[in-house]
């Protein structure tokens, strides 16, 4: 039934106008598409929408990951703008090894993480071979 759907992420913001503009000045993002009460954004095959909510983000969990072919000049290029890392234990430079993969995704991963203007948690992603 859902085998051929596609997806997409949704991010809660309590105040969308100050999320667009974080989203544009910190990742360099613009909107594909724009309704009241909601941004679309396209990345590649992906997309994730920024919508108006009441509710709040506890930030507890990773809501949205970008994959990246170089973590360490993504993360530097994303420092540059003022994005401000999560140092977890064991991360070196902002960045954490993580053992273990999905089999059609490598052997491992390396990963980093920041929160957007609305708290939500993101995160970077590389495939390790």
């Amino acid at each position: 039934m859902l085998t051929t759907a596609s997806v997409e992420g949704r991010i809660p913001t309590s105040d969308l106008a100050r999320a667009r503009a974080w989203y544009a000045d910190k990742l360099g993002l613009e909107p594909a598409e724009e309704r009241e009460g909601g941004l679309r954004y396209e990345l590649g095959s992906a997309a994730f929408c920024l919508f108006a909510s009441t509710g709040a983000a506890d930030g507890s969990f990773t809501q949205l990951a970008f994959y990246v072919d170089d973590i360490e000049a993504t993360v530097a290029a994303l420092k540059s703008r003022g994005v401000v890392f999560e140092d977890y234990p064991g991360c070196v430079d902002s960045i954490m090894e993580i053992a273990g993969n999905y089999p059609s995704k490598g052997s491992a991963e390396r990963g980093a993480w920041f929160r957007d203007s609305e708290g939500n948690l993101l995160g970077l992603g590389q495939v390790l071979p």
